[in-house]
């Protein structure tokens, strides 16, 4: 049986943004498969009392800068989001629902979105700057858009949001190797440590 890392992230989470630039690597050397599991965020903090270290002036400010620091490190381009936090609950429909209908488009939908609030800055609580996002890339916005009010889409999203929430999930990124919990994309070098080990 093939090992594999799970993903569970939120596109507004800026540390899920760098945690996914560095994986598909990280397991293609391990020859792991890499399983991607959207989740909403703001369900987990809902659920668990957690709340984005951005919420705490001075521990927000050292984020960023800690932020910038790994995207040096890992040479990816990252610019904090002017318009932060993103209320990302018709993003994660979206993001979930192309990954059930359209599964073969899933990383590059994904990847348009991570560029457009990591590194171009765009302001995507607001619904016409993401069908124009979703435009530029090839999407078609009311299509996607009829996703997020698809009721299986909906309930998919839940779901593995409870099941994130029963795994011990209570923020993002949180990756599982088996049953294995990392926190964090600066705990990259731990999961590697798993996969090397199974």
């Amino acid at each position: 049986m093939k090992r594999n890392v799970e993903f569970y992230f939120d596109l507004g989470s800026p540390a899920s943004y760098l945690a996914y630039t560095q994986l598909p690597g990280l397991c293609a050397q391990a020859d792991a498969e890499l399983v991607y599991q959207p989740m909403l965020l703001g369900g987990i903090f809902k659920a668990t009392g957690n709340a984005s270290p951005a919420e705490i002036p001075a521990k927000g400010r050292y984020m960023i800068q800690d932020l910038t620091r790994y995207a040096q490190r890992y040479g990816v381009p990252f610019r904090f989001n002017p318009y932060f936090p993103i209320n990302t609950l018709l993003l994660m429909r979206a993001t979930t629902g192309v990954q059930l209908r359209q599964p073969e488009r899933f990383v590059p939908f994904v990847d348009a979105l991570y560029r457009a609030l990591w590194v171009d800055g765009r302001n995507l609580n607001d619904p016409g700057t993401v069908a124009q996002v979703l435009a530029e890339h090839g999407f078609d916005p009311q299509q996607v858009m009829a996703l997020t009010q698809d009721e299986e889409v909906k309930h998919a999203l839940r779901e593995k949001t409870e099941l994130a929430l029963q795994r011990g999930v209570f923020g993002a990124p949180s990756l599982f190797v088996g049953e294995q919990l990392f926190f964090g994309q600066d705990r990259l070098e731990f999961v590697r440590e798993a996969l090397a080990a199974t």
